[in-house]
């Protein structure tokens, strides 16, 4: 079930494609694949490298693992497929959105055109069992995203890295903050939004106003 990733990333990230770590997590996500549901589909599970390579990313925004029930899962965290249920934590995104930046947005699930932008929607687990959260966790897939996000501050500058909520911000110590900007808030789930500390945060201007600031066109939310 694993397939082929986009060509940049696998020049930044070809050492661990040959670490035994690897070669044990492709062979279990390909057994997890054949004996179980599992999502998303087999050719979406790079679909945020494909879709945004090396050289073009400008913004990261980390989730955990892919949407867990049918027809949710697309390889980009917080996106699910157009005629999909919006997902609460999404819908509050579009919200702060609005708020932020006096703008009305194309709310649609799928954010492709984000990706498309330069925005990294990186799970730290790529796959996941149906309607099992976090089933993936310790198959070694944070492995292998946290190289891809130690690559991206070392061998990037200026990069809008946006971390929300606790699992998201424990990985802040991956992130040079002295070449990138690091923006931390509670997760926008609606557990965590409504304590507060979600809206108001302001990160969506304050991500295209970094961009701007060097040189980078600001994000279309």
């Amino acid at each position: 079930m694993m397939v082929a990733i986009e060509e940049s990333w696998k020049q930044q990230l070809r050492a661990e494609f040959g670490k035994p770590y690897f070669h044990q997590l492709t062979d279990s996500v390909r057994a997890e694949y054949r004996q179980t549901t599992c999502y998303p589909p087999g050719k979406l599970i790079f679909n945020a490298f494909n879709l945004c390579p090396f050289d073009r990313v400008k913004v990261v925004i980390l989730g955990q693992d892919p949407y867990h029930e049918p027809g949710q899962a697309m390889g980009l965290s917080f996106s699910v497929p157009e005629g999909i249920a919006m997902p609460p934590s999404l819908i509050n995104i579009y919200k702060e959105i609005e708020q932020d930046l006096g703008v009305t947005v194309q709310k649609s699930g799928d954010l492709t055109r984000w990706a498309e932008q330069g925005i990294l929607l990186l799970n730290a687990t790529l796959t996941v069992r149906a309607h099992m959260a976090n089933s993936h966790q310790r198959l070694g897939w944070a492995t292998f995203t946290d190289a891809a996000i130690k690559a991206l501050s070392a061998n990037r500058d200026h990069l809008v890295f946006m971390l929300w909520g606790g699992f998201a911000r424990s990985k802040k110590y991956l992130i040079d903050s002295t070449r990138h900007c690091i923006l931390e808030s509670v997760h926008p789930s609606p557990l965590s939004a409504n304590r507060g500390g979600w809206f108001g945060q302001h990160h969506f201007s304050r991500c295209n106003a970094y961009l701007e600031e060097n040189g980078l066109m600001p994000i279309k939310w």
